[in-house]
């Protein structure tokens, strides 16, 4: 059993009130805006220092690949210095380009999931 809950950017002062109950965190981040690159890279080095979540896990999702104007995970990475932000780190980050309409890369977020939360299906 899992619950998910989206809290949204605009919600982020709210963020912390849910930290306690977190065991895994997916990050989803809008790869075809890239005038957003900067806010979502600052709300997720918020939550990757913020103690209780020291080390849950975390998913970057790069989400709508599907749109002509997405950037790359290469791009996305590039612009995030997620290289910077993995070694900085307390928790085990990975990386992965989605799509929410099509489908893309759901098979891959329910098997991170799957190890994360230590279900052996």
């Amino acid at each position: 059993k899992v619950t998910v809950r989206e809290l949204g950017g605009c919600m982020g002062p709210i963020w912390p009130s849910y930290y306690s109950e977190c065991s895994a965190l997916l990050f989803v981040v809008d790869a075809s805006n890239p005038t957003q690159v900067s806010s979502s890279c600052i709300q997720l080095l918020s939550v990757l220092s913020a103690a209780p979540l020291a080390s849950v896990p975390v998913l970057v999702l790069f989400n709508k690949i599907d749109l002509p104007c997405y950037m790359s995970l290469v791009e996305m990475k590039s612009l995030f210095r997620m290289e910077d932000i993995v070694s900085c780190a307390t928790q085990p980050i990975t990386m992965l380009e989605t799509s929410a309409r099509d489908g893309t890369g759901l098979a891959d977020v329910l098997q991170w999931l799957r190890t994360a939360l230590k279900d052996p299906s």
